[in-house]
Order: structure tokens, then C-alpha cells, then sequence
């Protein structure tokens, strides 16, 4: 049996096993995985990608259990009629957890996962990497949002990364040039993949570093999955440990999470991907979800400035436009106001973790949808609004 590791959009890396020939990896970003191969690749990303483990530590934090749990929504969806069932049939559904009030309301797994299952976060880890930034910035060592990031990864002097702010990079709003394109093989997004296959350390700055500018900093959203990469190396040179060490310390020990997690690497025991590659189960990133609504207290303990994920969750203003982008966090679409105040990680192939701080919800939802983007039968919004409103 060959290994293949394979590089998805918008996060970095997964694999599946090949009984013949290592799979080419364009057929993952063209979305060409068998169902059962894209399963495989999301519960084993850990043996497939050089990681770093984040250690859980201390007694389980408990998820107690709802007296009324939630048997069954309906809604509409593009004008027709669905309910939980065609939820987690139709978008292929693994994991789906939810918390009202700190108490489960649901919790069901499909195609083969279980409690003990890692899956793999794709970009939501983006939103992990924000909220480490944040417990830099709590613990005084990164003094303020508007520092370059040359003055945490010296690797980057010299470059168009000069006079760019960690402020920008959350943002993504560098100025830097950059293109997203997943199925062009001359696009910097595949460039900084074929960097990272090589798994040697200091590659992804180094690719990163021959950028150029576009706009001056700030004034122009473009979307850059290197640039997560960016907020992790800043994260690790304000703490000097590794991003998945950071975690652990943290967040994963205080929290109470049931089974370590995996966070990919570039090359074994180098620095952390930031953009991608938390393998977690379903619990522990609902878990992750409460410490989000509870704006970043653990035990009476402030780990991230009050107001935070606020910030973090809201809209911004780039170049005097209202940006539908937080820092590495995505707010939820205007138009309902269930939604009002909520937003989310997203992460490629289906994968969300919903906070509404009004309705004191969280949402974990793990998926294994058949292309990267644009495979989603049902609108997860659409659902996410209906359980909000059962559950009130």
C-alpha cells in the first residue's frame, strides 16, 4: 500500500491510502477523492503529515446533556423543504454537535466516526491560530495588533511583509500579492504546497518571502491562506514554543479535552502550519466552541482580552469597505437575525463551528462533502438558524 499526501484547499495537507499508484494532487483539489478514501483521509491526517501533538492534561470537562435534546428541525433551503435528516444525509455529515446553554442538545455521528475520531479541521484551525494571538496579546507578548510582523519573524525583513501589521494579516489585507487559485498550478496557493511538500523547515516563509506588493497594507481584502501561516510564525515568535505547544498550554490542558490533538507541521518538529491541520474529535472542538462563547474565560481565568471574539467575528473595514471577515473568523450572513452577533470557523468539505453568543449555541459540524467548495446541498446557515430557533 502506497501513501499518498495530498495538499486541500484553503488548509494544507490530507491523504488517503492508494492500492496501486501515489494520487496525483491535483485529484484533491479537484475534490476527485472515492467517499470512503475522503473518510479515510479526514480520521488519519495525523499519519500523513508531519505533526506536532497538543496535549490535553487535567480531569474531562464535562458535557452534561440537555433535558429536552433536539430530535428534529425543518426549514427551508433554496425554496425547498428539508429537515436533520436530510441535513446529515445530503451534506455527508460525520460529527454533528450541539450546545445550548453548556449542555448537549445533540450529538449523532455518521459514516463510520465515534467519539474517539480526530477529524480533521481543514481551515478552522485558521480561527484556533486568531485565538492565539489573542492569548499573546492577554499575556503581554505581542504588544499590539498594529506591530509588524517582521519584528516576530525576522525571516520576513526585506520582503513586501515590510511595514505589513499583525492587524493586516488577520485580516488578510497585506497588500501582498496573491493568488488563491487551487486548480492553477502556477498559482501561489499551489507554489506554497509544493514548498511544503518537501517538508523542510523554514520553506513556507522562505516561498512567502518571495512575494510581491500589490496595494499599500490595508486597503484591499484578499483572500491568502499563506498568510495563516504568517499568524502562526508571528504566534510562535512572541512565545518562542510551538504553535501546538502554545495550544496545549493554553487551552487544551485548562479546558478539560478529552483525547490529544494533532497539528500539522512542515517538516517534522518545525514550525506550525497555521492556516490547517488540527485533527480533534467532535467533543473537544465543541468544547473549543464554549471557551469562544464564554469570550475566552476558563475557570474565572481570562486567556484572551475581554471583547475578543467580538472583535474578531465582526465585519471589517478595509480600504473604507465593510469586509465580510473578521480576524481568520467568518461572520454569519446578514439577513436573518437569529444570526445576529454569531459567527463561525469554516473550514473546506463541510467542516463549521458555529457560535451564537445571544442564544448561548455552539455548532460543531464535521463533513466529508465531495469537492472543497461549492458541494454543499443543504445551506448550513439555513440549519444552523432552524436549530437556533427550536432550541429557544
Amino acid at each position: 500500500m502506497v501513501w499518498a499526501t495530498l495538499i486541500g484547499t484553503l488548509g494544507y495537507c490530507t491523504g488517503f491510502p492508494q492500492s496501486q499508484q501515489p494520487a496525483d494532487i491535483r485529484r484533491v483539489l479537484d475534490g476527485k477523492m472515492l467517499p470512503g478514501e475522503e473518510v479515510w483521509a479526514f480520521e488519519h491526517s495525523n499519519a500523513l503529515y508531519p505533526v506536532a501533538q497538543v496535549k490535553r492534561g487535567g480531569a474531562v470537562r464535562a458535557l452534561p446533556a440537555a433535558v429536552a435534546p433536539l430530535q428534529d428541525v425543518t426549514f427551508q433551503s433554496g425554496g425547498k423543504q428539508y429537515d436533520l435528516f436530510d441535513y446529515l444525509a445530503l451534506n455527508r455529515v460525520s460529527g454533528l454537535l450541539v450546545l445550548k446553554d453548556g449542555k448537549v442538545a445533540l450529538e449523532d455521528y455518521e459514516l463510520g466516526a465515534d467519539p474517539e475520531t480526530r477529524w480533521a479541521s481543514f481551515s478552522m484551525a485558521k480561527s484556533v491560530t486568531s485565538t492565539l494571538i489573542g492569548a499573546s496579546l492577554e499575556e503581554g507578548l505581542i504588544a499590539s495588533l498594529d506591530d509588524p510582523v517582521t519584528r516576530y519573524i525576522p525571516a520576513l525583513r526585506n520582503s513586501a511583509y515590510e511595514g505589513v501589521s499583525i492587524r493586516n494579516v488577520l485580516q488578510m489585507a497585506s497588500g501582498v500579492a496573491w493568488n488563491e487559485t487551487y486548480t492553477d498550478p502556477n498559482s501561489d496557493c499551489r507554489k506554497l504546497t509544493d514548498a511544503q511538500l518537501e517538508h523542510k523547515a523554514g520553506d513556507s516563509l522562505a516561498y512567502m518571502k518571495t512575494l510581491s506588493r500589490a496595494s499599500p497594507p490595508g486597503t484591499v481584502w484578499n483572500y491568502n491562506s499563506g498568510e495563516t501561516n504568517i499568524a502562526g510564525a508571528v504566534v510562535e515568535g512572541a512565545m518562542h514554543m510551538g504553535l501546538a505547544a502554545f495550544l496545549s498550554q493554553t487551552l487544551w490542558s485548562p479546558l478539560g479535552m478529552e483525547r490529544d490533538a494533532t497539528w500539522w507541521t512542515e517538516s517534522p518538529g518545525g514550525m506550525g502550519i497555521g492556516g490547517a491541520g488540527i485533527g480533534a474529535t467532535l467533543r473537544d472542538y465543541g468544547r473549543f466552541g464554549m471557551f469562544v462563547l464564554a469570550d475566552g474565560v476558563i475557570d474565572g481565568r481570562r486567556i484572551v482580552p475581554q471583547g475578543w471574539f467580538k472583535q474578531a467575528g465582526s465585519a471589517q473595514q478595509i480600504g473604507g469597505k465593510t469586509v465580510d471577515y473578521g480576524y481568520l473568523w467568518w461572520p454569519m450572513p446578514k439577513g436573518d437575525p437569529i444570526h445576529a452577533g454569531a459567527f463561525e470557523a469554516r473550514g473546506i468539505f463541510g467542516q463549521h463551528l458555529y457560535i451564537n453568543p445571544t442564544e448561548k449555541l455552539v455548532i460543531a459540524v464535521l463533513s466529508a462533502r465531495p469537492k472543497p467548495t461549492g458541494s454543499t446541498v443543504v445551506d448550513d446557515a439555513a440549519f444552523f438558524a432552524s436549530v437556533a430557533r427550536t432550541l429557544r
